[in-house]
């Protein structure tokens, strides 16, 4: 039986919003069998569930939390295999957070996540939501998950391939049925980090697209993007009193970017194009500059509780004191005035709970 703490946790205190209502039960679990036994118990009660790790992609109502609130506290970073040849295989507990993994990763010349560095929440959280930056992607180094399904009552290692991983998406996404246990990631050895495949990133390493560099001093320069942009937590800063990037960036088919374009031509000018990077069966657009471009700029909403980062137009933050009912406001009226302004609906990255946009 997983340990229980106090129910009068609020979800502020989980969370890097800073916001969230009680918790009517919480259970943190420090150990695999316990995260498995707490939500199978939870199940066979037939009680809402709620699964916490990070919370840094969360956005929770003010309300109670009905029901028990499980929170991921696993640790372990096991080394399976190495070789020169193979690379390394690195089994990684869901309760590890994720710059400690590639903090470690850099410190032993484990090549491959080194631009996702800064990156807050959990291991366990990063392949539901394919999390990537900066050129890289997990779904380029996950081998196998592991996750307990709570419709099978089982474990189950699901391999990479059966991921269907996407932009920011996967086959763990969108549905409550599976709780990541942990992950297998295989990773190169090496000196020299992954051809940097980011413009502002190779810009700032003085060094082409496409080139290499020592591991440390891409995680240096990647940081320092991600500072400069808000994105790194610190509890000083209320631009990082945030879920990162609030909204995803549209991957539109070629006859809607076509219809998009000419929608920012009627807008903008006919010299103004929105820009355009290959979204696999589509074409990817930018959210910031969207949300710039329809009048949203930095700071958007101070001096209120909830505004738009000073740092990046992506990012709606926590002022002090901001309530979910506040941030969800400004979110909607972020969405609706891109979509009146440009005909381009932008969906939300976060997951929300016990709220909607």
């Amino acid at each position: 039986m997983a340990p229980t703490d106090d129910g009068a946790t609020r979800l502020a205190e989980l969370t890097t919003f800073r916001v969230g209502g009680p918790a009517d039960r919480l259970v943190t679990a420090t150990t695999t069998d316990e995260l498995v036994d707490a939500v199978r118990e939870v199940d066979d009660a037939d009680e809402p569930l709620l699964v916490v790790a990070g919370g840094s992609n969360l956005l929770v109502t003010d309300e109670p939390i009905a029901g028990t609130v499980v929170r991921i506290a696993t640790r372990g970073v096991t080394v399976e295999s190495a070789d020169s040849c193979g690379g390394v295989n690195v089994r990684v507990a869901a309760g590890e957070p994720w710059d400690d993994l590639v903090a470690r990763a850099v410190a032993e010349g484990w090549v491959g996540i080194e631009a996702l560095s800064g990156i807050p929440g959990s291991v366990g959280a990063t392949p539901v939501q394919n999390v990537g930056a900066y050129g890289q992607e997990v779904a380029q180094t996950i081998a196998s998950v592991r996750v307990w399904d709570r419709f099978g009552q089982q474990v189950v290692t699901v391999a990479s391939a059966d991921c269907r991983f996407t932009y920011r998406h996967s086959a763990f996404k969108g549905t409550d049925r599976f709780v990541v246990l942990d992950v297998l990631f295989q990773l190169r050895l090496g000196d020299l980090s992954a051809p940097v495949g980011y413009a502002d990133l190779a810009r700032g390493l003085g060094v082409e697209v496409g080139a290499r560099v020592p591991l440390a001093e891409a995680r240096e320069a990647v940081l320092a993007q991600r500072r400069r942009r808000g994105m790194v937590l610190d509890a000083d800063d209320h631009d990082t009193w945030s879920a990162g990037s609030f909204f995803t960036n549209p991957i539109l088919s070629p006859g809607r970017f076509e219809a998009l374009r000419e929608r920012v031509h009627d807008v903008l000018g006919p010299d103004v194009d929105p820009p355009a990077f290959p979204g696999g069966e589509g074409v990817k657009t930018s959210a910031a500059w969207l949300i710039e471009r329809a009048g949203f700029t930095k700071g958007y909403g101070l001096p209120g509780p909830a505004a738009l980062s000073t740092k990046h137009t992506l990012a709606l933050t926590n002022r002090g004191g901001a309530s979910a009912s506040d941030l969800v406001a400004l979110a909607r009226e972020v969405r609706d005035g891109v979509r009146d302004r440009f005909g381009v609906t932008l969906v939300n990255e976060p997951v929300l709970v016990g709220l909607s946009l």
